[in-house]
């Protein structure tokens, strides 16, 4: 381990570290000295370049959101809009998988309540969100901009459409992570892409047309994951 917190590279693998830590010993295991020990660090790096353990974890959750959205960007743009957001929905569920912990916190409610990354405070005109969440948010929006611009749906504020989506997502996901779909066979498709569907059609897609277009994005998730 070096002394040295000096190294450009400094902030970055302290923000790795702690994703690693988040992945393979949880919450609680997410301290200054554990995280410097991970890092080949020494301890004051966490105080030198963050200020402390919560602002780290503010970072950490950035760079969450970051990953979040190069997964959503890797999404295909087709001629479908309907199963491009299938598919960023199922992104979004395979980045949860991936680091629960890092996903958990992502969303303020890692480490007991104790480090609860900020969304931002409340103005009279809007709440002020984070430079990563606000931008990967901004692809959620565009998707639903398409769903919109393709006649999927009637015109609709995609801002109005984007929260219901992202609600249902984030809520099945950390439903899922905590084990309460263990009895459904698929939940990914019966529970998670129906709801979605449901949410579509409801907007004023048909159905038939909403179901075969998820449908096809489905077996290719389920054909990638047999891979």
């Amino acid at each position: 381990m070096t002394s040295d917190n000096s190294l450009p590279n400094a902030p970055t693998r302290l923000v790795e570290a702690t994703i690693r830590v988040l992945a393979n010993c949880g919450p609680s295991e997410v301290k200054a000295r554990s995280v410097s020990n991970e890092a080949g660090l020494s301890t004051m790096g966490v105080y030198t370049h963050f200020g402390g353990v919560p602002e780290l974890l503010q970072a950490v959750a950035d760079e969450g959101f970051k990953r979040l959205a190069a997964a959503f960007k890797r999404v295909p743009a087709t001629d479908d809009p309907i199963a491009d957001l299938c598919a960023m929905l199922l992104a979004c569920r395979d980045v949860a998988q991936g680091n629960p912990h890092l996903y958990d916190l992502m969303f303020g409610l890692s480490i007991d309540g104790r480090y609860s990354p900020s969304r931002g405070t409340m103005t009279t005109t809007a709440q002020r969100q984070s430079a990563a969440f606000t931008a990967t948010y901004a692809l959620v929006i565009d998707a639903c901009a398409r769903l919109v611009e393709a006649k999927c749906v009637p015109e609709i504020d995609p801002a109005l459409i984007a929260p219901q989506l992202w609600s249902v997502a984030h809520g099945f996901i950390m439903l899922e992570l905590a084990g309460h779909f263990a009895s459904t066979a698929n939940p990914a498709s019966e529970i998670l892409v129906a709801t979605c569907n449901n949410i579509v059609v409801g907007l004023g897609a048909k159905r038939e047309l909403v179901e075969t277009s998820t449908a096809r994005v489905v077996a290719r998730w389920a054909s990638l994951a047999k891979d």
